[in-house]
């Protein structure tokens, strides 16, 4: 028996669906455990490629069997679409996709707040998919789980009573139009027809998994420093994209966990809002946009790109608890001379002990670098580690070091076949 949980380390981005589809073939069971369809797990397969917002990466194994954990959020036309993509293209769903009776949805009015919210002066870059607003309401205990779906009576009268609360804000504090209920009543009526086979009891499955000696890996959406409770607050997501959440997200308890595997990008992205010390807002950075693909798998948008930050990866480690970690887009290095890495942070002149919580002190930071010499030469279809240039074999080493962590897996490449294990 193995619980493995797959985090991002960065702020998301960090390549964890290419991953998690690599290691998916040592598991039985894969689980995502938080988000919702503002996350975009890219898979390359040969010539396909796969994008998925809500099921897990491990979908693309057949014999791996997927669960959509409690701690997601999910939107019924994104799930729906999703399942016909994959099924479109030949990946068999039925008996192998799982979804929590406890997870909660998505409504229209989530999606309208949302967009109202970023329309705003005080917007931190959301995804605009009703996310932040969903969990709101989780929180103040006024959500729409999958259980409510199997009561058409407990629904409607949910529905009803939410919608009615909703259209007071739309129309006296926005003055919008006002959300009509019995189309909403309909429309989730019939997702639950659509989905009825994979509702599940998702802590006793997979409880029950283990019991029976099955192995899963839990799979992060987003990043450790995009946490509600650990990132840089407020410019983060409204989840625990940690290692925490992965039990509170799946019902497996935290002592049936065994190991924690981060996902690292050779340098720092950033999508949205917030600070982000190492961003470079020169032809460095245009660079590493355009030779990375640097653009939302899920809305589009241009990451914000910059150097490795060593001093934030090294928090990750420390608050996820992370022992190895997967090196993703190595190969897009390649085009530099010089490469820089932050092994710290100053603020007027002195140097931080630890990674500040404060927004306010990381938008003062002045990143501290060390300078490593590049490597001219293409990495991507190498497969062992001994045919890596020196400087790059000197690079992985120094923030290997620098981080605290042990580095098991380098992509080369978006393809499932450009991977180098150690």
């Amino acid at each position: 028996m193995s619980v493995t949980v797959v985090v991002g380390s960065q702020w998301g981005d960090e390549g964890k669906g290419k991953i998690v589809d690599i290691l998916s073939e040592r598991y039985n069971i894969v689980v995502r455990y938080q988000g919702g369809a503002n996350a975009g797990h890219t898979v390359k397969i040969g010539e396909k490629q796969f994008i998925l917002h809500l099921i897990p990466s491990g979908i693309l194994r057949e014999n791996v069997l997927c669960v959509i954990g409690n701690g997601v959020v999910i939107d019924p036309a994104a799930l729906l679409a999703e399942i016909k993509q994959l099924e479109d293209s030949g990946i068999n769903i039925k008996g192998r996709l799982f979804i929590s009776q406890n997870a909660h949805l998505i409504m229209p009015y989530h999606k309208l707040l949302d967009s109202i919210s970023e329309s705003g002066t005080s917007k931190i870059g959301t995804t605009g998919r009703g996310i932040g607003p969903c969990y709101i309401d989780k929180y103040a205990r006024k959500g729409i789980r999958i259980v409510d779906l199997l009561d058409k009576k407990v629904l409607e009268e949910k529905i009803r009573t939410n919608i009615e609360e909703k259209n007071n804000l739309l129309k006296k504090v926005y003055n919008l139009k006002e959300l009509a209920v019995e189309e909403i009543i309909k429309e989730y009526v019939e997702f639950d027809d659509a989905i009825d086979q994979y509702i599940t009891d998702v802590p006793l499955f997979l409880n029950s998994a283990l019991e029976d000696g099955k192995s899963i890996l839990l799979e992060g959406a987003q990043g450790a420093l995009l946490d509600v409770d650990h990132g840089t607050y407020p410019y983060v997501t409204s989840s625990n994209p940690t290692s925490g959440g992965a039990s509170t997200g799946s019902g497996i308890p935290p002592t049936k966990i065994t190991s924690v595997y981060g996902i690292v990008k050779a340098y720092t992205t950033r999508v949205g809002l917030g600070p982000f010390p190492t961003e470079l807002t020169n032809t460095d950075g245009e660079q590493l946009r355009s030779v990375g693909a640097e653009f939302g798998a899920t809305t589009g948008r241009p990451r914000r790109c910059g150097w490795y930050d060593a001093f934030l990866v090294n928090y990750s480690r420390m608050i996820n608890g992370i022992e190895r970690v997967a090196i993703t887009k190595l190969d897009v290095l390649s085009h530099f001379e010089k490469i820089k890495v932050c092994v710290g942070y100053e603020i007027n002149g002195k140097k931080l002990k630890s990674y500040p919580t404060s927004v306010n002190q990381i938008m003062q930071a002045v990143p501290v670098y060390e300078t490593l010499s590049g490597w001219n030469a293409d990495l991507s279809n190498l497969t062992d580690y001994d045919q890596l240039p020196t400087e790059a074999k000197d690079y992985l080493q120094f923030i290997s070091e620098q981080s605290g962590f042990e580095i098991s897996i380098i992509s080369v490449g978006p393809s499932r076949s450009q991977t180098i294990e150690l």
